[in-house]
């Protein structure tokens, strides 16, 4: 991929206190706290209008490079995925993430997050890209649709109701008729496992060896698909995979197994 010629912005993608930030991060990387994009109880995408004023705030219209980065690569995902649903043409993620970097002896720098300047517009009508977003209502009709597809982005023990997998999720099992999409390989993988989708390292598979296991599991591009987990960040990572690849029909079922646990069709 080509080196960004107009504007640009680069953020380092975490939640909480950007401690480990202002330790050591890449030098004019901004600070981006997911908690601006997604907010309790369930932990979805915040309300159209604060994500639009949130993303003018730190400077990006929808003709703005941004690159993105993290200590979780599905932190960065997560950012990734409502950059696109709001309409930003050109998403990018750092493989491999802050690891990456230090590992390539790259130059850190330390210091609390500096800030772009804001922008006025976002210079097309928002959402741009409102098909990129299913909600409740929706993922069920996507069960019921031929060629419809909701695609579980959890671990196996999740996927087979041994675990829920979070602290904060009391019920254990998964949408009745969802595809397993994969998520941790290993033993008793916990949220922040997508080893399945990158190598030891942590920078990405190739897409052939995604390709390969979706197919697998009967997920391919023909299908109107929408990606889930518990609370997003994993299904947001899948959906940047799908992207990348230029699938056409793809979306992130925000809620999750969070919300649909606790609604009626978890119930049917």
């Amino acid at each position: 991929m080509a080196a960004p010629t107009g504007n640009w912005r680069l953020f380092e993608v975490d939640f909480g206190a950007p401690d480990a930030y202002e330790q050591s991060h890449i030098p004019g990387a901004a600070y981006l706290d997911t908690h601006c994009l997604e907010d309790g109880p369930l932990w979805n995408k915040v309300a159209d209008d604060l994500l639009l004023q949130l993303l003018l705030d730190i400077g990006i219209r929808h003709d703005t490079t941004v690159i993105l980065y993290s200590r979780n690569m599905a932190a960065a995902a997560r950012a990734a995925h409502l950059m696109l649903y709001a309409g930003v043409e050109d998403v990018r993620l750092l493989d491999g993430g802050f690891d990456a970097w230090q590992r390539a002896g790259l130059p850190c720098a330390a210091g609390a997050p500096q800030s772009y300047p804001s922008a006025t517009e976002f210079g097309v009508p928002f959402p741009g890209n409102p098909h990129f977003m299913t909600d409740l209502h929706q993922a069920h009709a996507l069960l019921l649709q031929p060629g419809g597809a909701l695609v579980s982005i959890r671990s196996w023990d999740e996927f087979t109701g041994k675990t829920s997998g979070y602290s904060y999720i009391q019920a254990k099992g998964d949408i009745s008729g969802a595809l397993w999409g994969h998520a941790g390989s290993s033993v008793g993988a916990d949220v922040n496992d997508m080893s399945a989708f990158h190598r030891p390292d942590g920078t990405l598979l190739p897409v052939s060896d995604i390709l390969q296991f979706w197919r697998q599991e009967g997920i391919h591009a023909d299908l109107q698909t929408a990606f889930y987990c518990g609370t997003g960040w994993r299904a947001s990572l899948a959906f940047y995979y799908a992207w990348l690849m230029g699938w056409d029909n793809i979306s992130v079922y925000d809620g999750g197994w969070f919300e649909w646990s606790q609604s009626c069709f978890a119930q049917q």
